[in-house]
């Protein structure tokens, strides 16, 4: 980072920067309708302050963003959402499986905080994973966990899911075709 730059200017600047790539029809339209705009992605080529192996997902929960490491020292930065108070967590992992437009059915823990959650919902635009979902696993166990896309970008930078690591839709997309199912994932 920087010298005299905080963590939270960083983000600041680098979602701000966002706001005026390009961005998709959808954003445009949900950005218009609730009187302003949201970035449609907040990838970012960076030198790597992680040392991770190439190929190795780190989720810097503090600074809410994910580094894919590259072979060269490099890596790409994504702006995430994280786990809010109680919710966050750390440790070592892997992708078990990856869905496009994956379906989602909350937890029995969540619908038990939020009974007014579907018990089930088909993949697709209003859905909360958005537009794809890397699934947690340790060993051969998921662990509920998720890095998916997410159809509330106001929520990206922001401590506020129940400990899935939530990405801008075209970010998830691309992160989602960089990376193998068995890739690493670092939760810092």
């Amino acid at each position: 980072m920087t010298a005299g730059l905080t963590a939270s200017t960083a983000r600041a600047d680098n979602l701000f920067a966002a706001l005026f790539e390009g961005r998709s029809i959808a954003a445009q339209a949900e950005g218009a309708r609730l009187g302003r705009e949201y970035p449609t992605s907040t990838r970012t080529l960076v030198e790597d302050p992680t040392g991770a192996q190439p190929g190795t997902i780190t989720v810097d929960t503090p600074n809410r963003h994910l580094y894919l490491s590259l072979p060269d020292g490099r890596a790409i930065r994504y702006g995430v959402g994280v786990g809010r108070q109680g919710f966050a967590w750390t440790g070592r992992t892997h992708i078990g499986r990856k869905e496009a437009w994956p379906d989602w059915t909350p937890p029995a823990a969540m619908l038990k905080r939020r009974p007014d959650l579907p018990r089930h919902m088909e993949g697709g635009e209003n859905n909360p994973l958005g537009a794809r979902a890397m699934y947690l696993y340790s060993g051969d166990r998921d662990t509920m966990f998720r890095i998916h896309g997410s159809n509330e970008p106001w929520t990206i930078g922001h401590a506020v899911s129940s400990g899935c690591i939530r990405m801008l839709n075209d970010d998830v997309a691309d992160l989602f075709d960089r990376v193998p199912v068995g890739a690493t994932v670092v939760v810092l």
